[in-house]
């Protein structure tokens, strides 16, 4: 990603700032048309910062479990903000990405995805019972 692509992005969202700060004293009832407009920032910086295949996998994790599409959406944008993604994001580093990530919260203990622990009773149900009768 170029310093002029970063340079847009920081345009784009201090002109939405700037609209959020006058729409939010003139108007009451807008939360609707402000949600609207922050999807559409979110996605226009999206589309600048991934490839095709690494958006349309993002939709899929969408489609899957919206809050984990959310939560890597928001790590991508602080990368982009912070000038650490020099390129757009390929598949692969968004998999890579997402690896990171799940190990994460493993580590922290959030989510316990995938892991089923099963308890079993001793005692309760042992053959030995049949030969009593």
């Amino acid at each position: 990603m170029s310093d002029a692509d970063l340079e847009e992005i920081r345009k784009g969202r201090l002109a939405q700032l700037q609209h959020q700060q006058q729409g939010g004293a003139s108007s009451g009832g807008g939360g609707e048309d402000q949600q609207k407009q922050e999807a559409e920032a979110r996605n226009s910086i999206l589309t600048q910062i991934l490839t095709p295949e690494a958006a349309d996998r993002l939709g899929r994790i969408r489609l899957v479990k919206e809050s984990r599409a959310t939560d890597v959406e928001n790590r991508l944008m602080t990368l982009a903000r912070s000038g650490q993604l020099r390129s757009k994001v390929t598949e692969d580093q968004l998999k890579e990405l997402l690896g990171a990530m799940a190990e994460n919260e493993e580590k922290v203990g959030g989510g316990g995805g995938g892991r089923i622990v099963i308890n079993r009773r001793k005692g309760w149900d042992d053959d030995d019972d049949l030969l009593d009768i």
